[in-house]
């Protein structure tokens, strides 16, 4: 659910954010909540706790604000008054623009929180990356786009779980599928799916001649118990022996589990695992998130207005981003944006780009709400 109408306006200036009513509400469920009667209520209670969360984040900030706006009125002050000191007038100038711009800022940090999506931030997800065109050179950049996602994660201080790989010789990556854990990670990476393209020399190649190649990235929201269930009748499972890269065994028992759903005839395969029991739960809880990006897609298809706040078409054989290694560059199609950060990028300072997309999401939103 999107909280960010109830607490904007709009003027000739633009949005403006009713900071009174958000303290107020944050007022009165403090009330609510230190009452005897709502810890009988455990579902009620359970929202209204998830609610309090939510707005004592956005309390401390605009306590934060209002220091600032003391400061800042206070130094305008001093500037317009006749009897002040000149040596204080100066300084008080000085310092003006820095209040102004830490106002600002923090005025942006909430518009940011207030605009996300409070139902995902606690919603785990899964990806999955493909080497597409390139051969061995898409193998490698799949591998490196892990790397990113990995590095992005451990600074984020989120969890992740590889759920099914396949590896080459080289080290390149054909396929991997690993969920990660953690408060707002759907809405940091949601904006990943669709095409990669990487511009650079292969490792592989002795002309020295730039190759492009692609991978794709599908990021699925991991369905929770209670949104999915699959009959077991539309299950085909099978079993088979672990390979690894090369084809070689890396166990001799067939602890490999493949499933399909037989109504979509989506298929999922785990090996990662040296138990079958822990395969075969991995390759289910691939399968419920397919199954639940399929249904969203299929709900989005026929709800057009919702394209209106995408970034981008959300197709994934969308070409969403270029890394290029000879210019340090990586650009992003969908908001034309470009940044010479390359290799901080792929060490996992995804934010860079992560900003800017959420800022152009935010933008849609208000103008198909008619708040910009």
């Amino acid at each position: 659910m999107l909280w960010a109408p109830f607490f904007l306006t709009s003027n000739l200036q633009g949005n403006m954010i009713d900071y009174e009513k958000i303290k107020e509400e944050h007022k009165e469920i403090t009330k609510k909540l230190s009452s005897a009667e709502i810890y009988a209520a455990r579902e009620k209670y359970q929202a209204l706790a998830k609610r309090f969360s939510f707005l004592e984040k956005l309390v401390a900030f605009i306590k934060k604000r209002e220091v600032f706006l003391k400061e800042r009125n206070d130094l305008e002050k001093i500037i317009s008054s006749k009897d002040e000191d000149e040596n204080m007038k100066i300084l008080a100038q000085d310092e003006l623009p820095v209040i102004k711009g830490k106002i600002k800022k923090i005025e942006e940090e909430i518009e940011g929180k207030l605009f996300e999506e409070e139902q995902d931030l606690d919603r785990d997800i899964i990806i999955e990356i493909r080497a597409a065109a390139g051969g061995e050179e898409a193998s490698l950049f799949a591998a490196d786009l892990f790397k990113m996602y990995s590095h992005y994660t451990e600074r984020k201080g989120w969890e992740l779980e590889v759920l099914s790989s396949h590896f080459t010789e080289l080290n390149g990556c054909k396929e991997i599928v690993f969920s990660i854990r953690g408060r707002s990670c759907y809405s940091h990476l949601k904006f990943e799916s669709g095409v990669h393209r990487v511009q650079r020399v292969p490792a592989t190649e002795s002309g020295g001649r730039v190759h492009t190649s692609t991978a794709t990235v599908a990021v699925l929201v991991e369905p929770q118990e209670v949104e999915l269930k699959i009959n077991s009748d539309d299950l085909k499972i099978d079993t088979f022996r672990a390979s690894g890269a090369g084809g070689q065994h890396v166990n001799r028992t067939d602890s490999a589990v493949r499933i399909t759903h037989l109504p979509t005839g989506i298929v999922v395969s785990c090996q990662a695992e040296r138990s079958q029991i822990k395969n075969k739960d991995k390759a289910m809880r691939v399968l419920k998130a397919r199954l639940l990006d399929k249904m969203e897609r299929e709900r989005v298809a026929q709800v057009t207005r919702q394209r209106k706040v995408q970034v981008g078409t959300g197709d994934r054989s969308e070409k969403i981003r270029t890394y290029n290694f000879a210019e340090r560059r990586v650009t992003d199609h969908r908001i034309n944006f470009t940044v010479y950060k390359l290799p901080q990028i792929l060490e996992g300072d995804l934010d860079f780009v992560v900003k800017e997309l959420k800022a152009i999401e935010r933008k849609k939103f208000y103008e198909a709400k008619g708040l910009a």
